[in-house]
């Protein structure tokens, strides 16, 4: 049966015969609490490539793999909340898959890969609500072009994944529907906005998931929930479909439990659009074959890569033990073989509040189109300016109306030049500082945030707090460059150890480069693992 965006906490499942939760991970999963190096599992290898494997040798059905995630769905879902809307067909499309294997019919890259897709990612005959009042019960009447170049490669879409309404937030707290827990300590967010994605892929819910990044919400969550976050370069990947907060600065991005599965998933949904004028023509490349495996690599299988340590990213106010994390990230790295030194980019500290000058901007613009006439759920009014307002009041949420109103204002009359026109000039500055650190360095690395995941709550009544737990990732999105995000330690808390992330910055379109490096790194970090507790003893089979 469908889930209801209604009552998004209330999620019921398709019909299957109850089955014994199969370990899909063996010792080669992924890693949860530091273990010592002579009983460290081999690296997570791509789910993906191991489930191709099992269906094509016939060691597993689709439908048995569908079947065992929603059983973990339903076991995880009533405390993580990661999901507002659960597909009705996951099984059919798996039974379809089956027919194909059994057939001998040429499968997609993606066949049998279960994906969650963030609710501003539209999905035909589903609901994409955005986290949003105003579109609630929305079902567009098309996939969004990521969405359908998946579904042509086999995916399965598995559902819509919970986020901060429109995009606007760093918590998932900020959903109309439901708040959505850490997978490492329920009492904490999983990071935002694009937290349900990022939760649902920690937590095995889902194979590998969809996101999007207009200042930070695939990497930061991705740092917090302990998973691989991929921003793409701006325009690799087609925006159609994706509802717009700042168009400058969205992009959609990839959430996996390996870097190789977010590099598989990349390729699958990249590459240029005729509906989308911002995306690139530039060819696609075969990311996959940056992925070398463990047992082939030379011992210094970075020799010469330049590592750049932006400074700036690691002075006060960033928590000591997330510090010592990226430093511990960075001698991992020439121990690789890379030449590691520190960078300064003297227009970091400006990037924040250029960003929320921009966004808020573009977002008051975009926005503009929810009246309840043209989109959006309508009010019963007797006058039409009274339609207008009472349907964006009840619809918009508090942090969604705020960011409307300081846009306006930057762009109104006589502020215009004095806060849009000048935060413009500091995101040129901010290009030409990367430009410059990535002529002298191959990718340049920093934290994903300044902590690891804030208590439920604990940034809500707070939001200038909350925006400055932004400024490692939005800098990236001013300048459109790629970066990858991967989890390198822990943080020990007052009531479990908590990811870090290490975030990776190339030049634009060098995914190719961050990918290899990353995978590399995720194969021979040690003495980590990176599976939560609330899964744990299921995947340690």
């Amino acid at each position: 049966m469908l889930s209801s965006v209604q009552t998004p906490r209330l999620l019921r499942f398709p019909n299957f015969q109850s089955l014994s939760l199969k370990c899909l991970h063996t010792s080669q999963s992924q890693l949860t609490t530091p273990l010592p190096t002579s009983t460290t599992p081999p690296p997570p290898p791509s789910q993906i490539l191991t489930i191709r494997k099992s269906l094509l040798s016939r060691e597993i059905t689709a439908v048995d793999l569908a079947t065992t995630f929603l059983q973990r769905l339903r076991h995880t879902e009533p405390q993580l909340k990661s999901f507002l809307y659960v597909s009705d067909v996951v099984l059919k499309e798996a039974e379809e898959i089956d027919r194909k294997i059994a057939n001998n019919e040429e499968l997609g890259p993606l066949a049998g890969v279960l994906v969650g897709v963030k609710d501003n990612i539209c999905t035909a005959d589903m609901p994409s609500t955005a986290g949003s009042k105003i579109l609630e019960n929305y079902k567009p009447p098309f996939d969004a072009t990521a969405v359908g170049k998946m579904k042509k490669c086999g995916a399965i879409v598995f559902g819509k994944t919970n986020m901060d309404e429109f995009g606007m937030g760093s918590t998932t707290e900020g959903s109309a529907y439901q708040v959505t827990a850490n997978p490492w300590d329920l009492s904490r967010v999983p990071g935002g906005s694009s937290g349900g994605s990022a939760a649902a892929v920690s937590a095995r819910q889902c194979m590998v998931s969809l996101g999007s990044d207009t200042g930070g919400s695939v990497r930061q969550p991705a740092s917090f929930c302990g998973v691989v976050g991929l921003k793409p370069t701006y325009g690799r990947v087609s925006r159609y479909g994706l509802v717009a907060y700042a168009s400058s600065l969205d992009v959609i991005g990839c959430f996996g439990s390996s870097v190789a599965d977010a590099g598989i998933l990349l390729h699958a949904i990249s590459g240029h659009d005729k509906f989308d004028a911002t995306s690139s023509k530039r060819e696609v490349p075969d990311f996959a074959s940056q992925f070398i495996a463990r047992d082939h690599l030379d011992s210094k299988p970075l020799k010469g890569l330049r590592v750049g340590l932006i400074r700036e990213t690691i002075e006060d106010g960033v928590d000591p033990e997330v510090i010592t994390s990226i430093r511990g990230a960075a001698s991992h790295l020439e121990e690789l073989g890379c030449t590691v030194t520190e960078v300064s980019l003297p227009s970091f500290s400006l990037g924040l509040p250029a960003y929320y000058i921009l966004a808020s901007s573009e977002s008051s613009s975009n926005l503009s189109r929810y009246d309840g006439i043209r989109y959006g759920k309508q009010v019963v009014a007797d006058e039409l300016n009274s339609l207008y307002g009472e349907s964006r009041a009840g619809g918009f949420g508090s942090e969604v109306k705020m960011r409307i109103l300081m846009g306006t204002y930057a762009l109104s009359a006589g502020y215009y030049d004095a806060y849009y026109k000048r935060a413009q000039q500091v995101r040129t500055l901010v290009r030409e500082n990367f430009r410059a650190a990535l002529e002298e360095n191959d990718i340049l690395i920093s934290p994903a945030a300044p902590s690891a995941a804030y208590r439920i709550g604990e940034k809500k009544n707070d939001p200038l707090s909350m925006y400055a737990g932004d400024i490692m990732t939005v800098n990236v999105n001013l300048a459109g460059l790629p970066a990858l995000v991967l989890p390198c330690g822990f943080v020990d808390s007052s009531s479990a150890a908590l990811p870090v992330g290490v975030q990776m910055i190339g030049a634009a379109f060098e995914e190719e480069k961050l990918l290899k490096v990353g995978h590399i790194f995720e194969q021979t970090l040690q003495g980590c693992s990176f599976i939560p507790p609330i899964v744990a003893d299921e995947l340690a089979c």
